[in-house]
């Protein structure tokens, strides 16, 4: 590409979490998410990356892997089990094709044999090119230049309903350190989880009887803690208020509504999102710098009716044989239930990938043709490739191949980019999230006050605990229960839950997660406090501890007392 002849810049930003799953359950829900995210994600986005990286085509990929997310996939348990899940689906895939085979079944067979040696393939890369090691493989692509990994909140607590200001400054600071640890240097971006802002202004909790303080705005704490920057909806970069759709349906959603409304005047010029833009509440001069989600290409992909991975040729996810769980079938049509689902022919789904790669590239190219110098930001859930849309990977890499033939747009990652093309415009965004609604809907509702709740009742309990203890010489175990009882606290505080109870995906599983890590946090509360009192811990509360210290074992070099505001930097 000549210097210069660029239109314009395009990366993509993909976001990878999963909520803290080990020790607590296997399946339907639990440890199998990982395990199936590592095998039709994680992995197969590493192969596509180093094969683009082999052919010297530029990756320059936005990689978010979340704190959680990674102290999960470095953890013995994972790595040791893992190995069982790959070859339990090995085994099935050779079961399935003997089974075809023997009904006449021969396309059926031949689509076992593809898992057969998808799932080998994954697991003979798995042990020996990286070494059981995800978050490594993920690490030296970084560090060779293709990709710019970014953290997130801890355990993707939902940072704009967080009751305290010290609650969201655990998060990020934690953030801060477990991403230092898996990946050697400090992070430049962020991914703010679900997309959750909040400026600063004269915040009241929605629920409870608190008086309203100022709270200091997201980008704030962003800016204290060295984040460069971090991503926002189209709706918040465009000046116009948060479509709040469902404010009549919730009275404690519609009065956080007001409270922001009465202190925030929308501009009345639309801006672009294809510019980056610099972020300070009002009357606040500090901030970090917000990227804008496309809207065309965020349709293009996640759209139930018009997106990519609803073609008539791609795998259907839900549809599966068993035993094994192996998918033989194509989405074939809207209209069609699971029994009508024909077989699936993995020649017309590739021949899908490259017309869909072909137009979203023009996608890209159009959009760009009156922003020059500007960037189009393509965030989604990095699960959606591989996990929920099988042929994701190859379509990410024909994408890549396509834009590299092209020359006039150029990948780079956020933070790249940033170094040569500077923000012109300091904005104040207004309240919201990528959420449905644009608001905080769907993990603020009347399905999940009480979660809420709960939290807000934690939240208060454990940092006036943390403040009393400061300055004390304690016990080592006292600190070690301390800081097991910050680690409930974080748990407790996971988006997931909220999510998980509002869209009814494993309802079930998020309410006994919240109510278990609540009990225990009450449970582990009232042990310190007694411990405190009498100088002594009893043995009942040293072995509770320890069952905890065993089960919810997540950054295992946790120090609560540096979430102070400026410490421990």
């Amino acid at each position: 590409m000549r210097e210069g002849s660029e239109r314009g810049y395009f990366t993509f930003v993909l976001h990878g979490h999963l909520p803290y799953v080990l020790q607590h359950g296997t399946w339907p829900h639990g440890t199998d998410w990982l395990y199936e995210a590592a095998a039709e994600t994680y992995l197969p986005l590493l192969d596509v990356f180093c094969r683009l990286w082999e052919k010297e085509v530029p990756v320059k990929v936005v990689m978010g892997i979340t704190p959680v997310l990674a102290e999960q996939l470095s953890h013995d348990s994972f790595k040791e089990n893992f190995v069982d899940y790959l070859n339990l689906k090995i085994k099935s895939a050779r079961e399935n094709a003997k089974e075809f085979k023997e009904c006449g079944l021969i396309d059926m067979a031949n689509l076992a044999d593809m898992w057969f040696d998808f799932y080998g393939g994954l697991l003979k890369k798995y042990l020996s090119h990286w070494s059981r090691d995800i978050i490594w493989g993920f690490r030296t692509l970084q560090e060779e230049g293709e990709l710019e990994i970014i953290t997130s909140a801890a355990t993707h607590g939902y940072l704009p309903l967080l009751k305290r200001d010290e609650s969201i400054e655990a998060q990020i600071k934690t953030g801060i350190e477990i991403y230092e640890k898996h990946f050697g240097m400090e992070p430049r971006g962020i991914w703010l989880p679900e997309c959750g802002y909040r400026p600063s202004y004269n915040w009241k909790p929605p629920l409870g009887s608190d008086e309203p303080y100022n709270r200091k705005g997201i980008e704030e704490f962003l800016y204290e803690n060295g984040i460069q920057y971090f991503f926002v909806d189209t709706h918040l970069i465009r000046g116009g208020k948060a479509i709040g759709t469902y404010m009549a349906r919730f009275e404690a959603l519609k009065f956080l509504w007001k409270q922001f409304e009465k202190e925030y005047t929308p501009e009345e010029k639309e801006r672009s999102p294809y510019y980056p833009y610099y972020v300070v509440s009002p009357g606040k001069e500090e901030g970090a710098v917000a990227f804008g989600r496309d809207p065309v290409t965020a349709l293009q992909v996640w759209s139930g009716d018009h997106g990519y991975p609803g073609d008539f040729r791609y795998l259907e996810f839900h549809k599966k044989h068993f035993p094994g769980g192996h998918r033989y079938w194509r989405v074939t049509g809207t209209d069609k239930d699971l029994a009508s689902k024909e077989i699936y022919e993995p020649d017309k789904a590739r021949r899908a990938v490259e017309e869909h790669a072909d137009h979203f590239v023009s996608l890209i190219r159009n959009a760009l043709k009156d922003h020059p110098e500007g960037i189009l930001v393509a965030p989604y859930d990095a699960e959606l490739f591989g996990h929920w849309w099988f042929e994701g990977p190859l379509w990410l890499e024909a994408v890549l191949e396509k834009l590299n033939e092209d020359g006039e747009i150029k990948p780079s990652t956020c933070g790249e980019y940033l170094e040569t093309h500077a923000p012109k415009e300091a904005v104040s965004l207004p309240e919201g999230s990528w959420g449905e609604g644009g608001f905080h809907y769907i993990w603020l509702n009347e399905w999940t006050q009480w979660v809420w709740e709960k939290i807000y009742q934690a939240e208060d309990l454990f940092f006036t605990l943390l403040e009393e203890t400061r300055e004390q010489e304690l016990h080592p175990r006292m600190r070690d229960a301390i800081t097991q009882l910050a680690r409930e606290l974080l748990l407790l505080q996971s988006s997931d839950w909220p999510f998980l109870i509002t869209t009814w995906s494993a309802r079930d599983y998020a309410e006994g997660r919240v109510a278990a890590h609540f009990q225990a946090f009450m449970d582990l509360y009232g042990g310190i406090r007694e411990a405190l009192e009498k100088e002594e811990f009893s043995e009942e509360c040293c072995q509770f501890l320890k069952v905890l210290e065993e089960k919810d074992c997540l950054f295992p070099e946790l120090d609560p007392w540096c979430w102070k505001e400026g410490a421990c930097k």
